[in-house]
């Protein structure tokens, strides 16, 4: 998996590039700024962008627009997006305007090697994957005119597990039932949710952008 990264902190960008390595995939580039980042990502096209959501000059949401940038110039290149804080609109604006081969997740999560690699390998793969603990902190908001009311509550989980990234076998070895089981639980999710006729992997997606906007 080739990736670009980054951050204005070089010390974060090295570790990351480090933990990258040492798991296998190979960082073509490094940028401190968000107009670094584009040209970089222009110019060897990698499967995915590693990025933080706050640069250089004004260290608010540049990180998040070059990203819905680069999805929009390059769609064949996933992005990763990085938080200090816990900032749910941002993952919803991302995933909502570009609801394919992203992600959003806290920076702590990511200095766990397995975890950045899984997340990056999915986004490469044309999934969503969002940060548990948005996850959490949205079915926390629920309201009435809740969309997900449809569902039940295992299905409820699992679509939160879908929405973190995890595969039909992830999410049955965290739950503790088959894969069958899964299986049949995500369909119904779908059902429910009236999501059109499409290959799962896309219909996973939409399912995913169902509970950011619920």
């Amino acid at each position: 998996m080739r990736v670009v990264i980054a951050d204005d902190a070089v010390l974060i960008r090295e570790g990351i590039t480090a933990l990258l390595r040492s798991s296998g995939a190979e960082v073509v580039a490094q940028a401190g700024d968000a107009e670094e980042l584009i040209r970089q990502v222009r110019e060897h096209r990698p499967d995915v962008a590693v990025v933080d959501i706050k640069m250089p000059p004004t260290h608010t949401d540049e990180g998040l627009v070059a990203a819905q940038r680069i999805r929009e110039e390059e769609p064949d290149v996933g992005v990763l997006v990085l938080s200090q804080y816990l900032e749910p609109s941002y993952a919803t604006r991302l995933v909502a305007e570009h609801p394919e081969k992203v992600g959003y997740l806290l920076k702590e999560r990511v200095f766990s090697g397995d975890v950045l690699l899984d997340a990056l390998q999915r986004i490469r793969d044309g999934e969503t994957v969002v940060d548990p603990t948005i996850i959490s902190l949205l079915f926390g908001r629920r309201r009435r005119q809740d969309p997900l009311a449809v569902l039940s509550g295992r299905e409820r989980e699992v679509l939160a597990l879908v929405a973190e990234g995890l595969s039909n076998r992830a999410i049955a070895a965290r739950l503790f039932v088959t894969e069958r089981t899964v299986e049949a639980h995500v369909g119904q999710v779908f059902t429910k949710l009236q999501l059109p006729e499409s290959p799962d992997a896309h219909r996973r997606v939409l399912a995913v952008l169902t509970f950011l906007r619920g």
